[in-house]
């Protein structure tokens, strides 16, 4: 069982798995073009990631490797607010039909001026608006410097990707 990342281009994905799995910052700026899986092992388990690209021509395989997965990590750009409708639009789209599937959100590029905190994230993707059957979590997070180590939001994201995969397993 994997975990899915999914979220529009240029919402981080590649860079937020990276920092995922080798706890130092390596910002990606190519877009992914395809698929990108990542293993990480943590303390207790290994944790297998699939990211799918985030481009309009990728979208449509998003539904395909939803229904194989533990968790949905879905990305999303902080301070793209034009993009926020459409990256909201889309998350309703892929869990309207799994009421139970885990989503944990990551609020990316917190450190970018203008980016929407924490609350205006959760009005502008209409989190409210999801279920109360599902495990929902949102989290804010950045990428740093290159070549720092991750920041603490990042790492609370992942000993919290670590501690559902277990309870769902």
């Amino acid at each position: 069982k994997q975990i899915l990342v999914l979220g529009l281009d240029g919402a981080g994905k590649t860079s937020v798995l990276h920092s995922l799995a080798t706890n130092h910052v390596k910002r990606s700026v190519a877009p992914t073009e395809g698929f990108n899986a990542i293993c990480i092992n943590t303390e207790e388990s290994q944790l297998e990631f699939l990211e799918i690209g985030g481009s309009e021509s990728l979208r449509s395989y998003w539904k395909m490797y939803l229904p194989k997965v533990l968790l949905l990590v879905y990305v999303v750009d902080s301070a793209d607010h034009a993009r926020l409708p459409m990256a909201k639009q889309l998350l309703h789209q892929l869990i309207q039909n799994n009421s139970t599937l885990p989503v944990v959100v990551l609020a990316n590029k917190q450190d970018l001026e203008g980016a929407y905190c924490i609350t205006d994230i959760h009005d502008a993707l209409a989190l409210s608006d999801i279920g109360d059957e599902r495990k929902m979590f949102l989290i804010g997070t950045h990428v740093a410097e290159d070549g720092c180590e991750i920041s603490s939001s990042m790492k609370d994201a992942k000993e919290l990707i670590a501690q559902l995969v277990l309870e769902l397993q």
